[in-house]
């Protein structure tokens, strides 16, 4: 009897502390923009990531990614339009697979990142598309050469990162633009001219 009372008493700590626990759990994350908090916000760099991909050589698209990307993001749900953002990539940040093409695309003949150390994208227009959706039109400044760009952006969940404690808010965004526009001209048209970019961004807001 006293064993089984024991065992008894700890199945009811265990669950008295289970539900404390999730007692302290932030609610999930709204995927209706409407509740999502106005203000400025700054990149969460950990959990953002710009993703590229090319053709290459007709056979297969080859990927990429920058990462610690910075930015801010100054959100109106009430007034999308009135919304900005402007986000800046390291550019010696370039990943594949592959450690030769890293160093390769870091140098002179592609990005050139000790000359030009960034990768910037400032908006002049935000144009709702729909509920959780928007185009995003600015100036993309890439290898020293600055260009109108569009973000195709959609609005992902906004909430507490039950991590961190930040109200946090999501999105993911593409984007099309030819490569030779910036000079980076290296084996085109044999590596593709047209470079797809997909980001997924996670905002903190500022306190």
């Amino acid at each position: 009897m006293r064993l089984s009372h024991l065992t008894l008493a700890g199945a009811l700590a265990s669950l008295a502390l289970g539900g404390a626990a999730l007692a302290q759990m932030p609610p999930p994350p709204s995927h209706d923009p409407a509740t999502v908090q106005p203000g400025a916000y700054a990149v969460e760099p950990n959990h953002t990531r710009v993703v590229f991909a090319v053709n290459h050589l007709g056979f297969t698209t080859y990927y990429g990614d920058f990462t610690g990307v910075s930015g801010r993001l100054d959100l109106d749900p009430a007034s999308p339009a009135a919304s900005k953002v402007s986000i800046s990539i390291p550019t010696a940040s370039v990943s594949t697979t592959n450690a030769t093409l890293d160093g390769e695309l870091k140098g002179a003949d592609w990005l050139d990142a000790a000359k030009f150390p960034a990768i910037t994208f400032t908006s002049t227009k935000v144009e709702p598309t729909g509920p959780a959706s928007a185009r995003i039109t600015g100036e993309l400044t890439l290898h020293g050469v600055s260009h109108p760009a569009v973000l195709d952006a959609k609005f992902n969940a906004a909430g507490i990162n039950p991590l961190d404690k930040a109200y946090t808010v999501g999105f993911d965004a593409v984007a099309h633009i030819n490569r030779s526009d910036y000079d980076v001209k290296k084996y085109v048209p044999l590596v593709g001219d047209q470079v797809d970019v997909i980001i997924s961004a996670a905002f903190e807001k500022a306190h």
